[in-house]
Parts: C-alpha cells; structure tokens; sequence
C-alpha cells in the first residue's frame, strides 16, 4: 500500500469546499497528505476544512478566484510556504451555464471557457517550474460525460470540458521528460449542487439512472480511489489518460 501512501505530499484541490473537489480533498487527507482547498465561498471553506482536520490531517483554506492569475499565484505560493512544497494540484472548480446554442450570450460562453479552460491552463502553468525544480508532480483536471458527449443545453459547458481532456493530452505530452503526470478523471452524475437541479427534473433524473448500470448517481467520495491513485506514487508511469468513474453510463 506505499505505492498509494500520500504522506509528506502536498495538494491543492480548486474548488475543494465541495462536491467533487470536497471528495477528493477528503480522500487525500486520508491518504495521509497535506491540503490546501481553495475556492470561493468562505463558510463553505470553513467546514471543509473542519472535516479534513477532524481526520488528522493538515489543511489550509484559501479563498480563490480560478479566473484570477493573482490568485492563482498566490494560492501556491502560500501553500508552499504553509506546507515546505506543493506536489498534488487538482484543477476542479467549474460551472455550467444552461442555454440553447442560439440563446447563448457571448458573456455566457466566455465565462464558461475562463472558468473551465483557460484556468486549468494557467494553474498548470504556473505550477510547473514548481514541479520541475523538484523533479516532478502530479496534476488531475476533472473533466465531464460532456468530454465524450455533446449538450444542446450546456454547449459551453461540453465544449470546456472535452477541451480539458485535450489540454490533459497536451501537458502530458509536454512535461513527461520532468516527471509531471497529467491526468484527468471523467466523473459520472455525481450527487453535488450542480446536479441538484437535474434530480428535481424527475424526467431526467429517471433517465440517467435508467442509463446507468449501477442504477443510480454517484457520490463524490466515490472518485477518491481515481484522484488517490492519480496523485500517488501508483501512477508514475500514467500519464495523458482520463479516467471514467460514472458507474457504466457512458459503456452502456
């Protein structure tokens, strides 16, 4: 099991105060690393932090704006001054804009991209003279079931995520002779404030699960043994690949 054991590693989870993020800042604490969860709201910070302390492990909340460069900076920065390195970054945070192609606003459209994209590429970035100088990193880029197929509802949305899997390819293939690994995972219909709203549209809910061989959504704790194995030691010689943790739906 040392192969999966994540003491004396650093991570920052974007987005980590809930959902996804929360599930996998959890799982890495219980792996044994270090966390920082950097997001937006502060209350939500606060608990988070709370129930990765309550495990053992060491945490530190910072409140960030993925689509500010500033920020960015400074939430590495921190947490290599608050944990000695920085070896784990999960670019996670996301949001979706629901529209019909046509009805679309240019302002939507750029939202989506800067949140989804672009800020997975400017994390990354900056991340990686960090990553070099040390002799290597880990980064996992949460894509969607958008990244495989396509939305009339959610274009923006499908369109930012089928480019993280692509941006996932690029950077592998750039920084594999420093010993980054970049990978993603592809998660399923996971229960979080996202998809609230597709469980009270009860003609989509039941089309999901009716989908889904597992016959029902996924938690977000679920994706902690990807995230744990893609951070880890485990996944050394993985990289550019994307992980689908959905429970059958997009095989069946």
């Amino acid at each position: 099991m040392k192969l999966f054991d994540l003491h004396g590693r650093a991570a920052i989870v974007t987005g980590g105060n809930g959902g996804i993020g929360r599930g996998l800042a959890l799982a890495f604490a219980q792996a044994g690393a270090d966390v920082c969860i950097a997001a937006r709201s502060k209350s939500k910070l606060d608990s988070t932090a709370a129930e990765i302390e309550a495990l053992g492990a060491n945490c530190l909340s910072i409140e960030c704006d993925v689509n500010e460069l500033e920020d960015l900076k400074r939430t590495l920065e921190l947490t290599k001054e608050r944990f000695g390195a920085c070896h784990i970054l999960v670019n996670n945070a996301g949001i979706a804009q629901q529209a019909l192609p046509q009805d679309l606003t240019d302002e939507q459209w750029d939202r989506v991209i800067d949140t989804n994209l672009t800020s997975v590429f400017r994390f990354s970035r900056t991340v990686f003279p960090t990553f070099r100088d040390q002799g290597g990193g880990k980064i996992i880029n949460i894509g969607s079931e958008y990244s495989l197929f396509g939305s009339a509802f959610v274009p923006g949305y499908s369109a930012s995520k089928g480019g993280v899997i692509q941006l996932t390819k690029s950077l592998a293939v750039a920084w594999a002779d420093v010993n980054i690994q970049v990978n993603a995972i592809i998660p399923g219909w996971i229960t979080s404030e996202m998809t609230d709203p597709v469980k009270e549209n009860v003609e989509m809910f039941q089309a999901i699960v009716s989908r889904t061989p597992a016959g029902r959504f996924g938690e977000p704790e679920e994706l902690g043994g990807a995230g744990i194995f893609l951070a880890s030691a485990a996944s050394d010689f993985v990289t550019g690949q994307s992980i689908v943790v959905d429970g059958g739906y997009s095989v069946s």
